[in-house]
């Protein structure tokens, strides 16, 4: 009988303790992969926020063309600086206009004149807003305000470090008791089938031919556990892609390349034979010691 057959044989004799560590690899690793989209998309709209224009920087009225030319050359010579993007009072008063074309009750009476020219910075690093926002914040003489977005970005690290650290919590409790349940699964398994076992080493068979039916069975558990779960989150996040990426509009937040998934069912694969491997070798360890 083939080693393939013969872990078959070992799955199918006791198919209830089989299908509770099957479930547990599946339950694994559909957090795996959902923990992994999730995240994937937070650093999307992480990296959105951060190369958007955070910081808008008003100008007093009456400054002489030099001095404005003077702050554009100082927010360019930042490091870390996308672009720096100047609207003047003429294009000020364009840009609302659009805004307000359905009322115009609201555009009536405004005019360029009292309208603030302004400079728009997108950087690509978060880190240099701060910096900008600080020394510019101190130049009232030139500067009527500044809009920094700084609490959306912080909210948004809060949120993805906690999701990741809840994300990477959960993962660790599932992974470590899969592999507990799979260890004592092979354990009770191996008990069994002590007898069996006794007496194929009589016949003169190696510790390693009695211990190889139960350690490619773990690799089953994990592979096909791993492949699972990954199916079932990546099928539960196409449903309802639409919706999400919908809600977070105009970021994409589920991502539409077929690249990044195949990736992370390569990386559960992976992870799960390894999982399988190890859980299964620790209960061989522990029951098979003649």
């Amino acid at each position: 009988m083939s080693n393939i057959q013969n872990t078959w044989h070992h799955i199918r004799r006791s198919p209830f303790q089989s299908l509770t560590a099957i479930i547990l690899m599946i339950q694994t690793f559909f957090l795996i992969n959902s923990f992994l989209v999730i995240s994937l998309g937070f650093s999307t709209v992480l990296k959105y926020f951060e190369t958007k224009p955070e910081i808008t920087i008003f100008l007093k009225d009456g400054l002489e063309k030099s001095i404005v030319e003077n702050i554009q050359k100082e927010l360019v010579a930042y490091p870390n600086v996308r672009e720096v993007k100047f609207t003047s009072k003429d294009k000020a008063l364009s840009i609302y206009k659009e805004q307000n074309k359905d009322n115009p009750l609201l555009t009536e009476m405004v005019t360029s004149s009292i309208l603030p020219a302004s400079f728009e910075v997108s950087v690509t690093n978060a880190d240099a807003l701060e910096t900008i926002y600080q020394n510019f914040s101190t130049k009232k003489e030139v500067i009527s305000d500044i809009i920094y977005q700084k609490n959306i970005i912080d909210q948004l690290l809060v949120w993805t470090n906690a999701i990741r650290n809840t994300g990477i919590i959960f993962i660790s409790i599932f992974t470590i008791t899969g592999a507990m349940v799979m260890s004592i699964v092979i354990g009770m398994k191996i008990t069994n089938r002590k007898d069996e076992i006794n007496i194929s080493r009589l016949l003169g068979a190696s510790r390693y031919y009695v211990k190889k039916p139960f350690l490619y069975e773990g690799l089953f558990y994990g592979i096909f556990g791993s492949l699972l779960g990954f199916l079932f989150s990546f099928i539960l996040f196409f449903i309802y892609k639409e919706k999400i990426n919908s809600f977070f509009n105009p970021i994409v937040f589920i991502q539409p390349t077929i690249d990044i998934y195949l990736l992370f069912l390569i990386i559960q694969i992976f992870l799960g034979s390894i999982i399988g491997y190890i859980s299964s070798w620790l209960g061989v360890r522990r029951y098979i010691k003649f």
